[in-house]
């Protein structure tokens, strides 16, 4: 692993053992109610939430056709548990309580959910995301904390006719914080996906923020503007616009970053992506350890 990148003084990866515990009821991740955002928490509350450390993994699997573990994809959802419970940040292992999923199967969700007891989940089908080998269900997308989620729901993304996005979103009471998940597309232009970004900042709003996905760009593309304007992303170095890459070749090179976890300015982070292959996807994982005072 490379050495993390840090926005504003690092945050002590130590403080990734102070996982926030909260009583967490295991929604169903069949049944997704549609509908908009729900409520963003803005900045200078009248009593401001107590600090929180959140431990986040943001994956596209690629359990769906066309994808390394496609014609197999149950065995996936072995390799989602174990990076679930042990991932690395910093140089340290830690164990995540949130993880946002792109490409996964509903049946790989399924494994995870009865290997991870305890935890909240939120799923969506993508559109045109196609149907997993083996009876393994819809590719979508997902989001998993350890912490009740709810008012979670889809909301359609602009694009261009004949084409279709979606973002996944969510409240998580105890952590005062909104997570949305999303998977963008080479199909529509940079045009496109920079009103898409600017929809999804608006969808995830201010405040305590997990704004993270597969945005197929790079980090210094306007298409994304929106995103940096309204957060700050964990494995930016300053101001400057940088990450490791995240996205694989055929022959599991990493060759660009298309891969964000964006958060709230006030927040301190480490962040890190694996340097080694990862044969089950074509992207690798990344994880940051986020602490919001």
């Amino acid at each position: 692993m490379r050495s993390p990148r840090a926005l504003i003084p690092l945050l002590s990866v130590c403080a990734a053992a102070a996982v926030v515990t909260a009583a967490a009821t295991g929604a169903s991740i069949e049944g997704l109610p549609g509908g908009g955002g729900g409520p963003a928490h803005a900045d200078g509350a009248a009593s401001r939430p107590a600090a929180v450390t959140i431990t986040a993994m943001s994956w596209n699997v690629c359990g769906g056709p066309g994808c390394p573990s496609g014609t197999a994809p149950a065995g996936l959802a072995k390799d989602i548990v174990q990076r679930m419970r042990a991932t690395e940040v910093g140089g340290r292992k830690v164990t995540t309580n949130a993880v946002l999923l792109q490409e996964v199967c509903e049946g790989q969700l399924r494994t995870v959910k009865k290997a991870v007891s305890g935890w909240s989940w939120a799923f969506a089908p993508s559109p045109g995301g196609g149907t997993c080998a083996d009876g393994q269900g819809d590719a979508g997308l997902a989001i998993g904390t350890d912490a009740e989620l709810i008012e979670h729901g889809q909301t359609k993304l602009p694009a261009p006719a004949g084409h279709s996005r979606i973002a996944l979103c969510g409240e998580v009471p105890s952590w005062k914080t909104r997570v949305c998940v999303t998977q963008l597309g080479t199909s529509e232009d940079a045009q496109w996906r920079r009103k898409e970004a600017g929809t999804l900042a608006t969808l995830a709003g201010k405040g305590r923020v997990l704004v993270g996905g597969d945005f197929a760009d790079a980090p210094d593309s306007p298409a994304l503007d929106p995103l940096y304007a309204a957060y700050a992303e964990c494995d930016q170095t300053g101001s400057s616009r940088t990450g490791a890459k995240t996205r694989q070749n055929w022959q599991g090179t990493a060759v660009e970053k298309t891969d964000y976890l964006f958060i709230g300015k006030s927040a301190s982070v480490s962040c890190s992506v694996p340097t080694a292959n990862t044969k089950s996807s074509d992207h690798r994982p990344l994880s940051a350890v986020i602490r919001y005072p």
